[in-house]
């Protein structure tokens, strides 16, 4: 984990979001609702808001419980690492940037990229709304505790 990173803040925070990314959740709401097993903002949580941790479901622990949907849904970073899905300044990966945006940091060239890789993560929404009944939360629960995990509504 970076310590000491420092960056500005050129935008209020959750708004002035480029016009092609509108996420469906903030990242406080994401946490409430559970994702990443509970133990993505462990080692960075001092750079985050404490009321995003008024009721967010963490654990010290990988613990599928927590999740929104009760399903394993995340890798080890050492696999984001390998794959290279870790992108510029932000050691923990997509959510870790949406939380750094959110917050008002912009990095044009990194933004575009984390923007696009959001936008290319749709298509799991539509395979949701192809292959399961509307509003039927139990079909394809690992699906949509990843879009979850990327902002996007599960609930579809």
């Amino acid at each position: 984990m970076q310590t000491g990173y420092r960056y500005d803040i050129a935008a209020p925070p959750g708004r002035d979001f480029a016009p092609d990314f509108t996420p469906h959740y903030s990242p406080k709401e994401m946490l409430a609702l559970g994702v990443f097993e509970g133990k993505y903002c462990n080692d960075c949580r001092p750079e985050l808001p404490d009321d995003w941790f008024v009721k967010a479901r963490v654990s010290d622990r990988p613990d599928p419980g927590v999740n929104c949907f009760g399903v394993k849904s995340r890798q080890p970073l050492s696999v984001w690492r390998q794959n290279g899905w870790i992108i510029g300044p932000d050691p923990r990966g997509w959510f870790q940037w949406y939380c750094r945006y959110y917050l008002g940091r912009r990095l044009p060239d990194i933004d575009r990229v984390q923007i696009r890789r959001w936008r290319n993560f749709a298509r799991h929404a539509a395979q949701v709304r192809k292959h399961c009944m509307p509003a039927d939360v139990t079909c394809r629960p690992r699906q949509r505790q990843a879009l979850l995990q990327w902002a996007y509504d599960p609930f579809i």
